[in-house]
């Protein structure tokens, strides 16, 4: 099944104090990579949100932002740590008695330390992490949603395109039956012109048809290309991850229509494997954008 690397996806959640919005997008990388933006207070949970977003999605570069906001605003919750206070006050005091300062530590010394006052936020970490969770996954829900229907346009204008190859294939096919022959019977009129009254060794022109035949012969390349196509198919329907494998298909198809393309004695050929060739360019802009 085809799925898009790009992709938006947004949810939110709410507790009777917070409300959680995530929003989730995404362009194409041949890795995944996961740009995560956190509230300071959520910083420790980014491991646990990559894992849950590394469980969802296998490719792309991925932005996630994630706000956690309290509903009402009226009243600035802090407190303060006790033992903390009491630490940094002795410690205070031994600085004096050292430096035989005989003032006492002022408040305003007190607050220097950053550890005395926390921030009642900061202790949400673990008690509103399911609500950012909860977030998160309606979040990649649409986020996935949105990808599968993009995979869904990718796969009908994939199987439109390898159909334009098969039936050029077919055209192929046809026109190589013929085209030996009319490159002998060319052959042997320019002789005869050239050669009015001299006599042809017709075993050795039959000869040199043979070696024509051998180098121009493209049946091993048409069945081979036809091969691909099918396994192409077969990917696109029933494979998790076809990304990376119709990448590597579309460099086989490639190939094995240049070398057609090289070979032929056919002008109509070269120009039938030049119209596969403009099509398989085009599937491998479309698959640079499949997971």
């Amino acid at each position: 099944m085809i799925i898009s690397m790009t992709g938006y996806g947004k949810g939110a959640a709410e507790s009777k104090k917070y409300i959680a919005e995530v929003e989730l997008k995404s362009v194409n990388s041949r890795y995944l990579e996961i740009y995560p933006k956190l509230p300071n207070h959520l910083m420790s949970k980014e491991y646990e949100i990559r894992e849950i977003l590394k469980s969802k999605v296998n490719r792309g570069k991925l932005s996630l932002i994630v706000s956690l906001k309290k509903k009402s605003t009226n009243n600035l919750a802090l407190d303060f740590n006790r033992n903390n206070v009491k630490a940094v006050v002795d410690f205070l005091n031994d600085i004096k008695k050292a430096a035989k300062l005989e003032s006492k530590p002022a408040l305003s010394d007190v607050l220097l330390f950053k550890d005395v006052l926390t921030d009642v936020d900061s202790k949400l970490a673990e008690e509103e992490f399911a609500l950012v969770t909860k977030a998160l996954n309606k979040a990649i829900a649409n986020f996935n949603k949105m990808r599968k229907d993009e995979g869904k346009e990718l796969t009908t204008d994939l199987l439109n395109r390898i159909k334009l190859i098969e039936n050029e294939l077919n055209e192929i096919q046809e026109q190589t039956a013929n085209s030996v022959k009319e490159h002998y019977d060319k052959l042997k009129l320019r002789l005869d012109n050239i050669l009015a009254n001299v006599t042809i060794d017709e075993q050795r022109l039959a000869q040199e048809l043979a070696i024509i035949s051998d180098k121009s012969d493209i049946t091993e390349e048409t069945v081979r290309l036809k091969s691909h196509i099918k396994f192409f198919k077969k990917i696109i329907k029933q494979d998790k991850e076809p990304g990376r494998k119709l990448n590597f298909l579309c460099q086989e198809l490639l190939r094995e229509t240049n070398t057609i393309s090289s070979k032929t004695l056919s002008t109509s050929v070269v120009h039938s494997a030049v119209r596969i060739k403009e099509e398989i360019e085009k599937i491998r802009e479309q698959i640079q954008n499949i997971e």
